[in-house]
Protein backbone atom coordinates (compact mmCIF):
# COMPACT_ATOMS: atom_id res chain seq x y z
CA UNK A 1 0.00 0.00 0.00
CA UNK A 2 1.33 3.31 -0.90
CA UNK A 3 1.12 6.11 1.73
CA UNK A 4 0.11 10.01 1.38
CA UNK A 5 3.22 11.75 1.00
CA UNK A 6 2.28 15.34 1.79
CA UNK A 7 5.57 16.78 0.91
CA UNK A 8 5.47 15.72 -2.64
CA UNK A 9 2.08 17.86 -3.21
CA UNK A 10 2.81 20.90 -5.70
CA UNK A 11 0.19 22.74 -7.13
CA UNK A 12 2.38 25.43 -9.09
CA UNK A 13 0.18 24.76 -11.81
CA UNK A 14 -2.59 26.84 -10.16
CA UNK A 15 -2.35 30.39 -11.16
CA UNK A 16 -5.55 32.06 -9.64
CA UNK A 17 -5.44 34.80 -12.72
CA UNK A 18 -4.09 37.67 -11.08
CA UNK A 19 -0.63 38.97 -9.73
CA UNK A 20 0.39 38.89 -5.94
CA UNK A 21 -0.45 42.82 -5.84
CA UNK A 22 -4.17 42.39 -7.09
CA UNK A 23 -4.58 39.31 -5.21
CA UNK A 24 -3.26 41.17 -1.79
CA UNK A 25 -5.54 43.95 -2.48
CA UNK A 26 -8.56 41.96 -2.81
CA UNK A 27 -7.44 40.06 0.48
CA UNK A 28 -7.59 43.18 1.99
CA UNK A 29 -11.00 44.56 0.49
CA UNK A 30 -12.76 41.48 1.23
CA UNK A 31 -11.61 41.43 4.76
CA UNK A 32 -12.18 44.75 5.66
CA UNK A 33 -15.07 45.54 3.71
CA UNK A 34 -16.82 43.01 1.86
CA UNK A 35 -17.14 40.77 5.48
CA UNK A 36 -17.79 43.48 7.38
CA UNK A 37 -21.76 44.22 8.86
CA UNK A 38 -21.99 47.33 7.01
CA UNK A 39 -25.50 47.03 5.05
CA UNK A 40 -26.00 48.14 1.64
CA UNK A 41 -25.93 45.68 -1.74
CA UNK A 42 -24.81 48.70 -3.80
CA UNK A 43 -21.13 49.12 -2.41
CA UNK A 44 -20.98 45.16 -2.53
CA UNK A 45 -21.90 45.24 -6.11
CA UNK A 46 -19.20 47.77 -7.08
CA UNK A 47 -16.31 46.66 -5.25
CA UNK A 48 -16.88 43.35 -6.35
CA UNK A 49 -17.09 44.32 -10.43
CA UNK A 50 -14.19 46.51 -9.33
CA UNK A 51 -12.15 43.69 -8.85
CA UNK A 52 -13.35 41.19 -11.98
CA UNK A 53 -17.00 40.02 -10.72
CA UNK A 54 -19.69 40.17 -13.22
CA UNK A 55 -22.42 41.63 -11.66
CA UNK A 56 -25.74 41.69 -13.02
CA UNK A 57 -28.96 44.04 -12.34
CA UNK A 58 -30.47 44.31 -9.05
CA UNK A 59 -27.95 41.65 -7.36
CA UNK A 60 -29.11 41.55 -3.28
CA UNK A 61 -25.34 41.28 -1.50
CA UNK A 62 -26.23 40.74 2.45
CA UNK A 63 -23.46 41.47 5.31
CA UNK A 64 -20.28 38.98 6.31
CA UNK A 65 -20.19 37.42 2.51
CA UNK A 66 -17.07 36.46 1.70
CA UNK A 67 -15.29 35.56 -1.92
CA UNK A 68 -12.35 34.22 -2.48
CA UNK A 69 -11.44 35.11 -5.99
CA UNK A 70 -14.13 37.70 -7.66
CA UNK A 71 -12.79 37.63 -11.52
CA UNK A 72 -14.16 34.47 -11.22
CA UNK A 73 -17.63 35.07 -10.28
CA UNK A 74 -20.44 35.54 -12.12
CA UNK A 75 -23.70 36.42 -10.99
CA UNK A 76 -27.11 36.98 -13.26
CA UNK A 77 -29.76 39.85 -12.30
CA UNK A 78 -31.82 40.10 -9.44
CA UNK A 79 -30.51 37.19 -7.84
CA UNK A 80 -29.84 36.91 -3.94
CA UNK A 81 -26.70 36.29 -1.57
CA UNK A 82 -27.46 35.53 1.91
CA UNK A 83 -25.17 36.61 5.10
CA UNK A 84 -22.00 34.46 5.94
CA UNK A 85 -22.05 32.95 2.58
CA UNK A 86 -18.98 31.56 1.37
CA UNK A 87 -17.45 31.22 -2.00
CA UNK A 88 -14.13 29.76 -2.34
CA UNK A 89 -13.89 30.11 -5.77
CA UNK A 90 -10.37 29.08 -6.85
CA UNK A 91 -12.15 28.42 -10.36
CA UNK A 92 -15.72 29.81 -11.95
CA UNK A 93 -18.48 30.27 -10.17
CA UNK A 94 -21.41 30.82 -12.26
CA UNK A 95 -24.95 31.89 -10.52
CA UNK A 96 -28.11 32.64 -13.17
CA UNK A 97 -30.69 35.43 -12.21
CA UNK A 98 -33.42 35.13 -10.08
CA UNK A 99 -31.16 32.90 -7.92
CA UNK A 100 -31.48 32.44 -3.73
CA UNK A 101 -28.40 31.73 -2.35
CA UNK A 102 -29.12 31.48 1.77
CA UNK A 103 -27.53 32.33 4.86
CA UNK A 104 -24.60 30.70 5.72
CA UNK A 105 -24.13 28.26 2.71
CA UNK A 106 -21.10 26.88 1.12
CA UNK A 107 -19.65 26.54 -2.26
CA UNK A 108 -16.42 25.16 -2.74
CA UNK A 109 -14.74 24.61 -6.31
CA UNK A 110 -11.44 22.64 -5.10
CA UNK A 111 -10.95 19.24 -3.49
CA UNK A 112 -8.00 16.49 -3.58
CA UNK A 113 -7.38 13.60 -5.68
CA UNK A 114 -7.33 11.04 -2.40
CA UNK A 115 -6.39 8.64 -4.27
CA UNK A 116 -2.94 10.04 -5.47
CA UNK A 117 -0.03 9.76 -3.08
CA UNK A 118 0.49 13.88 -3.43
CA UNK A 119 -2.85 14.64 -2.95
CA UNK A 120 -3.08 16.33 -5.85
CA UNK A 121 -5.75 19.40 -6.23
CA UNK A 122 -8.51 19.10 -7.84
CA UNK A 123 -11.25 21.87 -9.43
CA UNK A 124 -14.07 22.30 -10.30
CA UNK A 125 -16.56 24.64 -11.64
CA UNK A 126 -20.12 25.44 -10.48
CA UNK A 127 -22.96 26.63 -11.93
CA UNK A 128 -26.27 27.36 -10.90
CA UNK A 129 -29.28 27.98 -13.71
CA UNK A 130 -31.68 30.45 -13.38
CA UNK A 131 -34.38 30.13 -10.38
CA UNK A 132 -32.24 27.84 -8.27
CA UNK A 133 -32.18 28.07 -4.69
CA UNK A 134 -29.54 26.72 -1.93
CA UNK A 135 -30.75 26.55 1.19
CA UNK A 136 -29.13 28.28 4.51
CA UNK A 137 -26.22 25.66 5.41
CA UNK A 138 -26.14 24.01 2.58
CA UNK A 139 -22.79 23.04 1.23
CA UNK A 140 -22.23 23.08 -2.89
CA UNK A 141 -19.45 20.73 -3.83
CA UNK A 142 -16.90 21.16 -6.86
CA UNK A 143 -18.41 20.25 -10.33
CA UNK A 144 -22.32 20.78 -9.18
CA UNK A 145 -24.26 22.06 -11.93
CA UNK A 146 -28.01 23.18 -10.35
CA UNK A 147 -30.22 22.52 -13.41
CA UNK A 148 -33.63 25.77 -13.34
CA UNK A 149 -36.01 26.61 -10.79
CA UNK A 150 -33.42 23.58 -8.69
CA UNK A 151 -33.68 23.59 -5.02
CA UNK A 152 -31.19 22.39 -2.46
CA UNK A 153 -32.67 22.38 0.66
CA UNK A 154 -31.32 23.95 4.01
CA UNK A 155 -28.57 21.96 5.52
CA UNK A 156 -27.90 19.67 2.55
CA UNK A 157 -25.02 18.49 0.61
CA UNK A 158 -24.75 19.26 -3.49
CA UNK A 159 -23.34 16.86 -5.51
CA UNK A 160 -23.41 15.57 -9.26
CA UNK A 161 -26.13 17.60 -11.40
CA UNK A 162 -29.78 18.72 -9.82
CA UNK A 163 -32.17 18.28 -12.33
CA UNK A 164 -34.45 21.23 -13.11
CA UNK A 165 -37.84 22.17 -11.37
CA UNK A 166 -36.73 19.79 -8.59
CA UNK A 167 -36.28 19.98 -4.83
CA UNK A 168 -33.26 17.96 -3.29
CA UNK A 169 -32.50 17.43 0.34
CA UNK A 170 -29.43 15.30 2.62
CA UNK A 171 -26.36 14.55 2.66
CA UNK A 172 -25.56 13.56 -0.25
CA UNK A 173 -28.96 15.39 -1.51
CA UNK A 174 -31.54 12.89 -3.26
CA UNK A 175 -34.24 13.98 -4.90
CA UNK A 176 -37.33 14.64 -2.86
CA UNK A 177 -39.81 15.94 -4.93
CA UNK A 178 -40.78 18.26 -7.89
CA UNK A 179 -41.08 21.79 -7.79
CA UNK A 180 -44.17 23.75 -8.73
CA UNK A 181 -44.18 27.21 -9.79
CA UNK A 182 -48.06 28.66 -9.51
Amino acid sequence: MTAVKLDTFNNSWYHPGKNLMYRSLWYLANHLLLRSSIPGSFWRRGLLSLFGAKIGKKVVLKPRINIKYPWHLEIGDFTWIGENVWIDNLTLVEIGANCCVSQDAIFICGNHNYSSPSFDLLLKSIILKNGSWVGASSKVCPGVKMEENSILSMGSVAIGVLKENTIYQGNPAVEIKKRTIS
